[in-house]
C-alpha cells in the first residue's frame, strides 16, 4: 500500500460489545487469549476466545473507556453470538453487558486518530469515528492485510477448528504467555511447547479464484482473498502458488 496522504477506510460489518461493572476486566481476563489488564489509554488489545478444547471462537479487540470495555469484534450475528457466549460465563461476576450488533469502525493511515492496530505497525490505527480525510475501498485494506497473513477473524480462522499457533496469532500480539488460566490455554500451551502445529495460515499467490474454505491439496484448506492473492492453510513446506 503506497500512503500519499492520510485516508482511512471503512471496515464493515463489525459489531460492538459494551462491558460494564467492577469485575469487568477480571471476567474477561479468564476468558481470552490475552491480557486484558494491558488495555488502557493508548493502548488496544487484541484477543480470542476458545472453545474448552482450545478451538476458535471469536477474535476481537478490546479498549479501555472511562469505567467500561468495548469489544471491537465481527458484527450482526457473530456479534451477538459472542455477546450470548460471554452472558453465560457472567454467573456472580459484577458486569453488565450490552451489544450493537452493526456499529462502524475505520482503519486510519497517515494520521494520529484512533489508537493502533496490535496486530502489526503496518495495519494502521482503528477508530470509532469517521475521519475528515480522504477515504479509500475496502479493497486497499484488505490486501494489505492478506499481503500480511494477517486472519480476518471467521473468514479466515474455522470456528470450532482452527487454532491459534495455526492462524499465527501468536506472532499477532494475540496470545500472552504469562497471564492466568483461560479458556482453551492446555492445548494452545502445549502446542507452543511441543512443536505440534504443522500447518499454518500463508499469503498465496492466486491464478485463479478459488472459494473461501474449499479444500486443496495435501490437505490445504482456502481461506479468504483479494484479487490475486489470498490466505490458505497449507502444511509447512508447501507451495504458495495456486
Amino acid at each position: 500500500m503506497i500512503m500519499s496522504k492520510p485516508f482511512y477506510v471503512t471496515l464493515p460489518g463489525r459489531g460492538l460489545i459494551h462491558l460494564e461493572g467492577e469485575d469487568r476486566k477480571s471476567f474477561l481476563q479468564g476468558l481470552v487469549s490475552n491480557d486484558v489488564m494491558k488495555a488502557g489509554p493508548g493502548k488496544i488489545v487484541y484477543a480470542c476466545l476458545l472453545t474448552p478444547q482450545g478451538k476458535f471462537l471469536h477474535d476481537f479487540f478490546v479498549h479501555e473507556g472511562d469505567g467500561f470495555l468495548l469489544l471491537d469484534c465481527e458484527g450482526g450475528a457473530r456479534a451477538k453470538d459472542l455477546y450470548e457466549r460471554l452472558l453465560k460465563f457472567r454467573l456472580r461476576a459484577k458486569v453488565q453487558l450490552s451489544v450493537e450488533e452493526l456499529h462502524p469502525v475505520y482503519a486510519v493511515f497517515g494520521e494520529d486518530v484512533g489508537l493502533p492496530d496490535p496486530r502489526h505497525e503496518k495495519m494502521g490505527r482503528r477508530s470509532f469515528e469517521k475521519p475528515d480525510m480522504e477515504e479509500k475501498p475496502f479493497e486497499e485494506w484488505d490486501r494489505l492485510r492478506i499481503s500480511l497473513t494477517i486472519p480476518d477473524g471467521s473468514r479466515d480462522m474455522e470456528i470450532e477448528k482452527s487454532t491459534l499457533l495455526e492462524c499465527g496469532i501468536d506472532k499477532l500480539n494475540g496470545i500472552d504467555w504469562d497471564k492466568g488460566c483461560y479458556m482453551g490455554q492446555e492445548l494452545t500451551a502445549r502446542m507452543k511447547y511441543r512443536g505440534l502445529a504443522k500447518r499454518h495460515l500463508y499469503t498465496v499467490t492466486l491464478s485463479n479464484h478459488i472459494t473461501p474454505f474449499s479444500d486443496l491439496p495435501n490437505g490445504g484448506s482456502m481461506r479468504s482473498s483479494c484479487g490475486d492473492i489470498g490466505i490458505a492453510l497449507l502444511k509447512d513446506g508447501e507451495q504458495t502458488c495456486l
